[in-house]
């Protein structure tokens, strides 16, 4: 038998088609409000071995935040004197990641500051 691309862990299709199921019932947020504190949160983030705590918090941040909170998260981060350049385990910098994305305008614009 063979399984799917996207299935790497083959399931039983009822806990397999449960788990969509499942996602699917969760409900959308939108305009969710972000408190300085959950923004200050990501400051926090433990990077996995080998990889600079600083590119692991912008990297992080950028993934789950909007651009008006990444920037408040960008001058909770600098104001903390830590290095907006930092480069991943890859020799990249973030400011390099983003500019890839199609829909990253508003963030690139943050990073190039």
């Amino acid at each position: 038998m063979t399984w799917p691309l996207f299935c790497l862990n083959p399931l039983p299709f009822s806990l397999f088609f449960g788990v969509l199921i499942m996602a699917f019932n969760q409900p959308a947020t939108f305009d969710e409000l972000w408190t300085d504190e959950r923004v200050k949160g990501y400051l926090l983030c433990q990077p996995p071995a080998g990889e600079s705590a600083d590119f692991n918090a912008l990297y992080n941040a950028y993934k789950h935040m909007r651009s008006t909170d990444f920037e408040r998260f960008l001058a909770f981060f600098l104001a903390e004197g830590r290095d907006i350049h930092a480069l991943n385990s890859n020799g990249q910098s973030l400011l390099t990641l983003v500019k890839s994305h199609p829909t990253s305008g508003a963030f690139v614009e943050l990073l190039s500051r």
